[in-house]
């Protein structure tokens, strides 16, 4: 890969080492941005702000480890760290080497714990992520590299046909599971992070238990919203509207206790231009025999859905579980593949800059971990919202923002996490081959949501 994010094979010629041992075992290329990121994310713990001084001291690292070590040798992450530490504190930079330690001890505890316990990232059952990998690695989409050869080889729509396939197979087992409660449940609560494509799959079950002789009623949570000036703002002007409580979470339960009772309600409607509501605008009723169906960013969170008895919900909960590694061999992060479909669905139909949902998307995270990832085992269904084939669909969309926001916060201390983020996105990017005719995605495939062409309204 020749990448603006990575140096390049006649660049890391420069150095003695071309490559460096991880932790598992695995050799990757040595990547001398990541020792200047780690610095300056330590400095800015502590205050700092200096993005050159950071670059500054990683040279001086790389000076170190060339002095060390001999010409194509294999240098752990380990001792690569701890020359960082003693080049921090013999330039005198004591509060940013001790901040880098705690840093360091942090991150070993985090290993220990997670090599401990049975429970896999953000509490999939890891039966469920074998399931996803396994069927990616029977139809040759494993890696970055073999989605690729699909492209080249003319293969990629055979892909998606046998994707799309499988995810309408999963709409219909779930379908089936709602269906075989109906007599109980009442409330079917539809679930997961944002962009993990909720919206399109609630359409879709919501078609399958039509076909079955139920009947549906939506309640849109969005328009429950509070209005935007009841929530603080951040330095950069930037609400934090991805909480529960950016919800009128009373108004939610009285009127789902109401609903399921047989009586009527006057829905607010809420208006995202304008980041107003308005109160009792249109009217809604259940009758008898009709399911409630919500789909909600925080549809797992206790107190959003208080008012309704256990026994009468069905949670569904939708995750965009990729199991596909780059280059390097690393699984590509759920959240990134979440961000890159926000930042195009969001740029093509909401007004709202890439660069906007990759600085805010330090909220969209902090509520996910706080208010939907403990709430994920008392779910009645795990779904997977990833599509093997999409990472070529937002290339043409995504590369030149991506490369302008690298630009624009590498220098910015409050930006560090975000610019971090985008160049982790745009060095996956790089290796993905361009889909240069969308025409093979179906119009009422889940990435339409994203993508745009959709058969379906949002």
């Amino acid at each position: 890969m020749n990448s603006e994010y990575l140096f390049s094979e006649k660049e890391i010629t420069k150095f003695k080492i071309g490559r460096v041992i991880k932790r598992d075992g695995r050799v990757v290329a040595f990547n001398k941005n990541k020792i200047t990121d780690s610095i300056f994310r330590a400095a800015v713990e502590v205050g700092g702000a200096d993005r050159a001084l950071a670059e500054s001291l990683a040279g001086k690292v790389v000076k170190k480890i060339n002095e060390a070590y001999k010409k194509d040798s294999l240098p752990s992450v380990e001792e690569i760290q701890d020359i960082i530490e003693r080049v921090l504190v013999e330039n005198g930079h004591y509060k940013t080497a001790k901040a880098y330690i705690l840093y360091r001890a942090e991150h070993q505890r985090m290993r220990e714990e997670k090599t401990a316990r049975i429970v896999v990232e953000d509490n999939i059952p890891y039966k469920t992520l074998w399931k996803v990998f396994n069927w990616n690695a029977e139809h040759g989409c494993e890696t970055v590299e073999k989605l690729n050869a699909h492209i080249r080889n003319g293969t990629y729509g055979k892909l998606v046909s046998e994707a799309e396939a499988y995810y309408h197979n999963e709409i219909k087992s779930v379908a089936e599971k709602i269906a075989g409660q109906a007599g109980r449940v009442r409330l079917v609560i539809i679930s997961g992070p944002s962009s993990s494509g909720k919206t399109t799959t609630t359409i879709k079950i919501g078609e399958r238990l039509k076909e079955k002789g139920l009947s549906l009623a939506v309640l849109n949570l969005d328009n429950y919203f509070k209005d935007i000036d009841e929530h603080p703002k951040d330095k950069y002007g930037d609400h934090d509207f991805e909480t529960p409580q950016a919800l009128d979470l009373p108004l939610i339960n009285e009127h789902l206790f109401r609903l399921l009772n047989g009586e009527k309600v006057a829905m607010p409607e809420y208006d995202f231009m304008t980041g107003r509501r308005k109160l009792g605008i249109k009217e809604m009723r259940l009758k008898q025999d009709q399911l409630l169906l919500i789909d909600s960013l925080h549809g797992l969170y206790p107190e959003m859905t208080s008012s309704v008895p256990h026994e009468m919900k069905f949670r569904f909960y939708i995750e965009a579980l990729c199991q596909i590694k780059d280059k390097s061999g690393e699984f590509m992060r759920w959240a990134d593949l979440r961000m890159m479909r926000r930042m195009v669905r969001d740029s093509l139909h909401r007004g709202y800059r890439p660069e906007q949902t990759v600085g805010h998307w330090h909220y969209v995270r902090r509520s996910e971990m706080k208010n939907i990832v403990p709430f994920i085992n008392k779910v009645d269904y795990v779904f997977n919202g990833a599509l093997p084939y999409e990472l070529p669909a937002y290339k043409s969309h995504l590369c030149g923002s991506i490369r302008d926001i690298v630009r624009k916060f590498e220098k910015d201390p409050g930006k560090l996490d975000a610019c971090m983020r985008a160049k982790r996105v745009g060095a996956l990017l790089d290796e993905v081959l361009e889909l240069e005719d969308t025409g093979v995605i179906p119009k009422n495939s889940l990435l339409r949501e994203f993508i745009g062409g959709s058969s379906y309204k949002y």
